[in-house]
């Protein structure tokens, strides 16, 4: 399931869906919370990749808000030796390595790693939220007005 995402440019599965998928295809269903078994088999998939010298190809499991699970920085640590600071810029970097791995699609320029829709849209607007820091005068510290000259010091 996960190879046939890796072999579509920018595409993802949510854990819900890869839950569904995994029950449907082996025949065995569960009562059991999804979140209590599905990071196991994301493991055990990110083990198998690493063994085969793969991309992880649990970086193409998301969250419904677009985010992959902290279960992707234990698999990264566990496999590759680190935790990544920004898991999702990580797993987006794995993302394009996973497309260019199993055969997508890419455009002529070879493809970008990408952060899911959601989350980039998420942040864009954080950006934008944020205030830039007033600026301060060199002399006296105090927040210098719109002409950018001290009140103070001039």
């Amino acid at each position: 399931m996960l190879i046939s995402v890796a072999r579509r440019y920018h595409a993802v599965i949510t854990y819900a869906e890869l839950a569904e998928e995994v029950q449907r295809s082996s025949g065995i269903r569960t009562r059991m919370l999804m979140m209590h078994w599905i990071g196991g088999v994301l493991g055990r998939v990110a083990d198998e990749c690493q063994s085969r010298h793969e991309p992880l190809l649990s970086a193409l499991c998301v969250h419904q808000d677009g985010t992959v699970g902290d279960g992707y920085g234990g698999a990264v640590e566990t496999n590759r030796g680190y935790r990544p600071d920004d898991l999702d810029e990580h797993a987006a970097e794995e993302r394009l390595a996973c497309h260019l791995h199993f055969g997508a699609a890419l455009p002529p320029d070879g493809g970008r790693p990408a952060l899911t829709p959601q989350l980039a849209a998420r942040r864009e607007r954080q950006i934008r939220q944020q205030a830039p820091a007033p600026a301060l005068c060199p002399t006296c510290h105090t927040q210098l007005p719109l002409s950018g000259q001290c009140d103070t010091c001039t």
